[in-house]
């Protein structure tokens, strides 16, 4: 049994241990344990705010599997999601722009690709974080996990923007070096990507951006091919990131990273499934109900602020229906009862 609950303080360690196995990139999990102990305090602080505008909160979720027969849990995964990107400063990216060129005395028109710093990402709400272990891949967790930040944000709409962005872990090698950084990043920068990193801690709004990134636009054909080839291309550990998060309805090539050359993916909230699709059932308690017939995996969630719990569902098709059927222990996990009411959509 897996539910996917927002973190808590007793969860650091646990975090330490997949923060020291996920991949090098900017995307991920801090890597020391103050960070990782200033991001639990603050998604804690957040989940407890009353808020009526988006503004510096972060919610920070864990998987975490039960153990039917001893209860034993323990931390399988983690996702997060930021109120408001740059809300202390301004949230940076390149956005892909077309050039076009023409010379009437030559006869001459042809289109330029070109990258251009840009702040249009600011204010949008910004999923990060997202990371399962390898025995998850494969289960509807995976989805559950992913999907469940924005079940929250969808029952909780005064904490989130209209729009939403996450960008993605862009390509490097195996000592994790990035081609797109080397060719242009570090020119400005004049340090190695895994330390720049390490001096940025993953932000996207810091001034030395503004100081030290070129504010022209970049033309593309200029740029070695090697980094022309990551541009837009995602890690191949965010494999499962994406194909996630475009059946949710985000698209990607308007914007890419600054640092790595990485997709960031961008929707409006009117345009992903789990507000669009997403519905209100009354709980019936029931007891384990007889695998018969086809089943539908839904994720479903209760409607808690700082005691959101979201677990998955194999149910019959839910789509005429005015209630869900849920084993007393599904209720205890969800903390809900007899009448109360869940979000349900289908993954």
């Amino acid at each position: 049994m897996y539910v996917v609950r927002p973190v808590e303080t007793a969860d650091i360690p646990a975090l330490e241990s997949l923060a020291a196995v996920t991949m090098p990139g900017v995307h991920t999990l801090p890597r020391s344990r103050d960070r990782i102990e200033m991001a639990v305090e603050r998604s804690l602080a957040s989940f407890a705010a009353q808020v009526d505008i988006p503004s510096e909160e972060s919610y920070l979720f864990v998987l975490e599997s039960i153990d039917e027969g001893t209860g034993a849990r323990r931390i399988s995964g983690t996702a997060a999601i930021f109120a408001s990107a740059g809300s202390n400063g301004t949230y940076f990216s390149f956005r892909n722009d077309v050039i076009q060129q023409v010379s009437r005395d030559l006869n001459i028109s042809h289109s330029v690709h070109a990258l251009t710093l840009c702040s249009e990402l600011t204010a949008y709400s910004q999923l990060s974080s997202f990371y399962v272990e390898e025995g998850v891949l494969q289960r509807p967790e995976a989805a559950l996990l992913s999907r469940s930040r924005l079940l929250y944000a969808a029952q909780q709409p005064q904490r989130f923007g209209d729009r939403f962005f996450v960008p993605l872990a862009g390509v490097t090698d195996a000592e994790g070096q990035s081609p797109f950084w080397n060719a242009l990043g570090r020119k400005f920068f004049q340090m190695d990507f895994l330390d720049a990193e390490r001096v940025i801690g993953g932000a996207r709004n810091r001034t030395l951006i503004v100081e030290l990134m070129p504010h022209y636009p970049v033309y593309v054909p200029l740029l070695p091919g090697d980094a022309q080839a990551v541009m837009g291309q995602i890690h191949p550990s965010g494999e499962l990131a994406f194909n996630l998060l475009t059946a949710e309805g985000f698209e990607a090539d308007e914007y890419i990273d600054i640092f790595d050359g990485g997709p960031i993916l961008q929707a409006h909230k009117h345009g992903l499934r789990t507000f669009t699709r997403s519905q209100r059932l009354r709980v019936r308690m029931a007891p384990a109900a007889a695998n018969r017939g086809p089943r539908v995996d839904y994720a479903i969630c209760n409607d808690g602020s700082d005691a959101f719990r979201a677990v998955t569902l194999s149910s019959p098709d839910l789509a005429d229906c005015e209630a869900v059927a849920l084993t007393p222990e599904l209720c205890e996990i969800l903390r809900v009862a007899e009448g109360d009411s869940v979000t349900c959509v289908r993954i």
